[in-house]
């Protein structure tokens, strides 16, 4: 379970992979830790697929439900996506904006090849508008022309094999705005054997939805609240559109899913709520579906808020668990038996965790528990 390559390492940190500006045949490029990569000045636009022309010579993109209809020149809500040519185009594809190599509880998944490690990247741009996001410095950065790594798809999979990463992890900022980017990456991968991941907030259509997920080994989504007026007032989306996604990776796709939840104090923790959002996880999509409830630290918009208290990712856990789900972490805190795995059978510990470190295995090879058989549901090596 622990993989000698990250067992024998002190790189259980983030291993940035920085980009070094260098020059071949008077070319101007970039060498990321030994391997070039060409660099261009401009992204040019990069067909896309799910769009239509409207009868007033606009386009109307339809890759996410906010479904923005642009005239020449403009780009929609995600920054990623314009109109130009007559057409719905996607700026940025091929370039990243940063690099790192995480180990795979960090996406977080727990139970998609625990202790290895996977490629992390991302652009920027978001099709949604959340107040507290994380990660705002990128979803909120708008125009990707400073975007000055370039990446092409097969760079990422030759890259990912490099550092000995078995997947890579389509992060950062949400992957459904650069829908076509991550298709041809994750393609590029599985011709080399390598797993994707996407890390999203499941706003998508029907449609992109489904190509989407055919390319998708594994997911963590973002389930943020249970109402549409958090959804509404804190993320400018809907939750239908998420739930419809959740359903669909469940019951028509072969793609592991885990599920992650920010408590926000105030928000979105209060008990009724959190019973409705597990009692809608267990009986939908299943009790071996695993739930992340991670911590909320003040950020972007949302600065008047404290931070979660770990005594409320507790009580939340025991709420999920009580509702019927197997499965129930907490995150951005610490706490290992909360971040450890255990047979739902026996009680025995499958896999223990602090923060990011694996520090006990109790799983047979197969991915069973050793002390009394029963299976635990996951994708292991």
């Amino acid at each position: 379970m622990l993989h000698d390559h990250l067992r024998n390492r002190a790189d259980r940190r983030l291993l940035n992979i920085r980009v070094t500006e260098y020059h071949v045949n008077s070319q101007k490029g970039y060498l990321f830790k030994g391997f070039y990569v060409i660099e261009t000045q401009s992204s040019d636009p990069h067909p896309t697929r799910f769009w239509r022309r409207l009868d007033d010579q606009r386009v109307e993109c339809g890759v996410c439900p906010r479904r923005c209809r642009l005239k020449e020149g403009q780009r929609g809500f995600c920054h990623l996506r314009g109109c130009a040519g007559g057409a719905v185009v996607l700026h940025g594809y091929g370039r990243s904006s940063g690099f790192a190599v995480d180990p795979v509880e960090k996406k977080p998944l727990y139970h998609f090849l625990p202790g290895t490690p996977v490629l992390s990247f991302g652009t920027v741009g978001c099709n949604l508008a959340c107040r507290f996001c994380q990660n705002w410095h990128l979803s909120k950065a708008g125009d990707p022309a400073g975007l000055r790594a370039a990446a092409p798809p097969e760079v990422i999979a030759r890259r990912a094999l490099d550092l000995g990463c078995p997947s890579v992890a389509f992060t950062y900022n949400d992957p459904v705005t650069w829908h076509e980017y991550c298709v041809d990456a994750a393609a590029a991968c599985r011709e080399r054997g390598l797993r994707t991941v996407a890390v999203s907030a499941g706003y998508q259509e029907a449609e992109p939805r489904a190509e989407f997920y055919r390319h998708m080994d594994a997911a963590n989504l973002d389930l943020k609240g249970f109402t549409e007026a958090f959804y509404r007032r804190l993320c400018g989306a809907r939750l239908q559109p998420v739930l419809e996604t959740l359903q669909y990776i469940k019951r028509e796709t072969r793609t592991w899913l885990e599920l992650t939840t920010l408590l926000i104090p105030g928000e979105n923790d209060s008990p009724g709520e959190l019973e409705r959002l597990s009692q809608w996880i267990a009986g939908n999509l299943g009790p071996d579906v695993p739930l992340h409830f991670s911590a909320f630290h003040p950020a972007w918009k949302l600065r008047d808020r404290p931070a979660t208290p770990l005594a409320t990712l507790l009580a939340a856990r025991r709420i999920a668990l009580a509702s019927g789900l197997r499965h129930v972490y907490v995150g951005n805190a610490s706490c290992p038996e909360a971040e450890s795995t255990w047979c739902h059978q026996c009680g025995q510990r499958l896999i223990g965790r602090d923060r990011y470190t694996l520090t006990a295995s109790g799983l047979t090879a197969a991915g069973a528990c050793g002390r009394c058989g029963t299976a635990c549901p996951g994708v292991f090596r």
